[in-house]
């Protein structure tokens, strides 16, 4: 394991988009508990998934990125596999699975895609999107071990934890990183009032959360599943966000509370979300790492690609 990534001139990542949206609502695969690794047994949803990361991965070949890939194992961790019914043991050989899927995928694109770095992907204990249970920093570095030490074990280039709402568990996962020797991005979401539900903003939420890990931060932090209209308020000044390498919008403007009751797609618009990300990569030039949440897939990543990589020409 060497790390993540560093910041190099002219390296530009680009990341997979919203893939449960993507699945459920275009390719009609039910997400019990909203979890993609029950799909492993469905050979029809695996073979949709193989095209839609083939799809990814053409838009990243095609302007010139670089690919951090990841995305199976949002849910898989011991609370949300027990609700599953998973054992521990099958809910480690779902996660050993689902990063053999992603090397498969990606395979066929060594040699035109400059780097592919295969990852896992942890979401939080609880709802993204609610006030989740309290828990300790302590408590979350011992709930995320699981996870962590099972994608270690898989020999992973990376780990990232996304929609993360809370500080306490932030750090957590952090400490839980640096222990067991994981490169970690750690990406919080953000709600209406620019900051996150549980009430610190951005800026508060990085440099409290770097100050209390010492060296067990995270190597990177990110923004996802958020519309620029909730994010880009809580780009204050200052040198925090340097910290602040990565940006995932989500499609669409509307509330995601909203978004999770209309039971259909709601793609936004990909020309008008492309262009504000390009904006944001002149605006940002420290920002690498580049990609979609919820709604978005192929015609968005090609949008946001060509926007990016033209606005560091």
């Amino acid at each position: 394991m060497t790390g993540f990534p560093v910041q190099r001139d002219g390296v530009l990542y680009l990341t997979e988009g919203g893939q449960e949206t993507e699945i459920m609502y275009k390719f009609g695969h039910a997400l019990p508990e909203f979890a993609m690794y029950p799909l492993l047994d469905n050979p029809k949803a695996m073979a949709d998934l193989h095209g839609m990361y083939a799809r990814f991965l053409d838009a990243a070949a095609k302007h010139g990125f670089s690919a951090l890939v990841s995305g199976l194992d949002y849910r898989a961790s011991p609370d949300w596999g027990e609700k599953l019914g998973y054992s521990r043991q099958a809910l480690a050989d779902a996660l050993l699975q689902s990063i053999d899927f992603l090397r498969d995928a990606a395979r066929p694109y060594q040699g035109q895609i400059p780097e592919i770095l295969i990852g896992g992907m942890m979401g939080p204990r609880g709802d993204a999107y609610s006030l989740n249970r309290t828990m300790t920093a302590e408590e979350s570095e011992d709930y995320h071990s699981f996870q962590l030490e099972t994608l270690k074990s898989a020999q992973v280039d990376f780990c990232t934890a996304v929609t993360f709402n809370s500080v306490a568990e932030g750090l957590g996962v952090a400490r839980a990183a640096a222990r067991v020797g994981m490169p970690l991005s750690l990406s919080f979401t953000l709600d209406g009032n620019h900051r996150l539900k549980s009430g610190p903003s951005l800026k508060e939420a990085i440099e409290t959360i770097d100050a209390e890990a010492g060296d067990a931060r995270p190597d990177v932090y990110g923004i996802n599943c958020s519309h620029p209209i909730e994010f880009e308020p809580a780009l204050q000044p200052g040198d925090w966000i340097l910290r602040l390498r990565s940006l995932r919008p989500n499609a669409s403007a509307k509330d995601k509370g909203e978004l999770c009751q209309i039971g259909h797609l709601d793609d936004g618009n990909p020309v008008d979300l492309g262009e504000t990300m390009g904006r944001l990569a002149r605006t940002y030039p420290h920002m690498d790492i580049w990609g979609g949440c919820c709604g978005t897939w192929e015609a968005h990543l090609d949008e946001i690609a060509r926007n990016v990589r033209q606005a560091r020409l």
